[in-house]
């Protein structure tokens, strides 16, 4: 669904990310992850066209995504969440999800079934009318997400979506996106610190670190990676 070839994104002088490459498939969950400053977001930018990458190809579904913007990303079934919250404060919930389900209602990927069940899955069902403003925060998270899985992805990206979560919260969230992934066939990219979540949620995971990949593989194969143990995981979470 998702292929990245050489991806390269540089700052000035500085590399952020290296000769990037990732299969993503249909329907598949996969996690990204590596220590703070490693190219993560970066590479979510680069994917959703917040950022124009210095060199290497994308394609969608084998259809090259160089040169296309990100409002024509979004439409063509790339839907992203942000590290920082990014929710329309001032209209209601159902606002903010209506002002991305115009866009996939007229992409042609789906009805409207599985958008109001996972308004009832993510817990949101009772809060439609109210301004998004009045939100605890774990709602917020989940609002930002109802409203990419409203733009009805092809590939779905989740920026730290466990971020400030207590347990219970993110048990909730694991299970919400463990339905996406078994009721639709939108791949999704998940970042997330929370390796307990992550490894649950992920068939595969790639690994980044100082702008590289360092490691792809099933969270088994990860988790034992002796340079992944060095860069990220430490002995001790190896060793739990």
């Amino acid at each position: 669904m998702l292929e990245l070839t050489g991806i390269t994104k540089t700052f000035g002088g500085v590399k952020a990310l290296q000769d990037v490459a990732m299969s993503v498939a249909p329907g598949e969950v996969r996690g990204l992850i590596g220590p703070n400053g490693a190219g993560k977001s970066t590479l979510v930018n680069v994917i959703s066209g917040l950022l124009t990458h210095s060199a290497g190809t994308l394609t969608l579904d084998g259809a090259p995504l160089d040169g296309v913007s990100a409002q024509r990303r979004a439409e063509n079934g790339i839907a992203r969440t942000f590290q920082n919250l990014r929710v329309f404060s001032s209209l209601t919930v159902q606002q903010n999800i209506d002002v991305a389900s115009y866009t996939g209602t007229a992409s042609g990927r789906g009805g409207d079934a599985l958008l109001h069940e996972a308004i009832l899955r993510f817990d949101l069902a009772d809060r439609l009318n109210e301004p998004a403003s009045s939100l605890p925060y774990g709602q917020l998270r989940r609002l930002e997400i109802v409203r990419a899985l409203a733009l009805r992805p092809r590939v779905l990206m989740l920026d730290e979506p466990a971020a400030g979560m207590n347990e219970q919260e993110t048990e909730a969230l694991g299970e919400a996106l463990g339905w996406v992934r078994d009721e639709s066939d939108c791949s999704i990219l998940v970042i997330d610190h929370d390796l307990k979540f992550i490894m649950a949620l992920s068939e595969r995971i790639t690994v980044l670190n100082m702008g590289e990949v360092i490691a792809d593989g099933t969270p088994q194969e990860v988790s034992e990676n002796r340079q992944v143990i060095d860069a990220y995981l430490g002995e001790e979470e190896h060793a739990a």
